[in-house]
């Protein structure tokens, strides 16, 4: 396997593969990315809220006295092309797709959208992901008390500039999410609605979007459920995109025509067959060197003792294969997967980092025996998982 000697600039054409890997995408920082919604919503608002700048040729929307933008948890741009007979609505708005970060899931998405900012910024950089300093990991969903979100997200969020500019910021999601330590971290500064039944989820958005000039988040989690627990080639996750397109045509038909409503997701999903998965459990000689595991199953995280990167590359690349990218922490920031890497930032990822391909994973039975059995996974850099849609309605 042939590997590159350095990185394609971040923020490059979305058609562009990362250079001898084919099948991977780069991020396409602060030129059409997740963390680039927020600075566009702005500039479509009339607002200067200093957010980070995009490329003039970047994501641009249409101007707009309020925006809501509902981000659906993995709606994959590819899925979304690929069932135009389940969701109707939102596909015939399909356009140019953009990117989200590395790795491809969830928590470092979140963060990239609310705070304008790259992962290498932010320091989300996984579903989990090492505190320095120790031999723990960080699980960014479900957070950890002795860990201080603000401290380790320390930037200002684009919610509290946007609303520092005089512009109404409101997250309408679940009300157990309000305080959560992914909350903090990456959309502090917006006021907080809590609700957990549809109904009262529309009503929260038609109250709060009527203020000019005004941003509304609000989040849908059921389909990336949906699709870890049953994969996105199954008539559970198909029937709830159904559910999702009807929410988003009832959104559009309930909302005054000045209020834009942008859809959005964290990311896509790929099937990965249990025959094609690699037991960390398992493989004993993948645990020398190493003493501690963390990312995802297609986006691992490898944290070696001090002289043991060169072993842990070579032994894990042996017994991989083709399967995945195997990187040091170096290589992959010179690739520009997270962006520019802040010091703080840098010994939360891997020493070692290993990006699956196609439909493999890297998985731990032992370690993560929950994540060991869902269907659908994401975190890599294939077009499935990296490619998202930017509708707007």
């Amino acid at each position: 396997m042939s590997l590159p000697d350095a990185a394609p600039a971040p923020g490059g054409p979305l058609a562009e593969p990362v250079a001898g890997c084919a099948e991977f995408r780069e991020p396409a920082y602060a030129d059409r990315s997740l963390g680039d919604v927020l600075p566009a919503v702005a500039r479509a608002l009339g607002v200067d809220a200093g957010l980070p700048r995009i490329s003039d040729d970047g994501l641009v929307l249409p101007g707009a006295s309020s925006y809501v933008v509902f981000l659906v948890d993995g709606l994959g741009y590819e899925l979304l092309r690929d069932h135009p007979e389940e969701a109707p609505f939102l596909h015939a708005h399909l356009g140019e797709p953009a990117t989200v970060g590395v790795p491809s899931t969830t928590a470092t998405s979140l963060t990239s959208f609310g705070t304008a900012l790259p992962p290498g910024a932010h320091g989300v950089v996984g579903f989990s992901s090492r505190i320095p300093g120790t031999d723990q990991l960080l699980n960014a969903l479900m957070w950890s008390k002795d860990v201080d979100p603000r401290e380790w997200q320390p930037h200002t969020t684009a919610f509290s500039r946007l609303a520092a500019a005089g512009v109404r910021t409101t997250v309408v999601n679940k009300r157990s999410f309000e305080g959560s330590g992914l909350t903090v971290a990456g959309h502090r500064g917006a006021d907080f609605v809590g609700v957990d039944r549809v109904g009262e989820r529309i009503a929260a958005v038609q109250a709060v979007s009527a203020t000019s000039p005004s941003v509304t988040y609000m989040y849908d989690g059921d389909l990336d459920w949906t699709g870890h627990r049953y994969g996105v080639d199954s008539p559970e996750w198909e029937q709830q995109l159904v559910m999702i397109d009807a929410a988003a045509e009832h959104l559009r038909e309930t909302l005054p025509d000045q209020t834009r409503i942008l859809v959005v997701a964290d990311h896509g999903m790929v099937d990965s067959p249990m025959d094609n998965r690699l037991d960390v459990a398992e493989e004993p000689e993948l645990a020398e060197g190493v003493v501690l595991l963390g990312g995802e199953a297609r986006f691992r995280h490898v944290y070696c003792r001090s002289g043991a990167v060169d072993d842990v590359v070579a032994t894990w690349s042996e017994r991989i294969g083709d399967l995945a990218v195997v990187l040091t922490r170096d290589e992959a920031i010179g690739r520009g997967w997270f962006g520019p890497v802040a010091p703080a930032v840098r010994p939360r990822l891997g020493d070692v980092v290993v990006a699956c391909r196609g439909d493999f994973a890297v998985v731990s039975t032992e370690l993560f025996p929950y994540e060991a059995r869902l269907v659908g996974l994401h975190g890599s850099l294939t077009p499935a998982e990296m490619l998202i849609p930017v509708l707007v309605l």
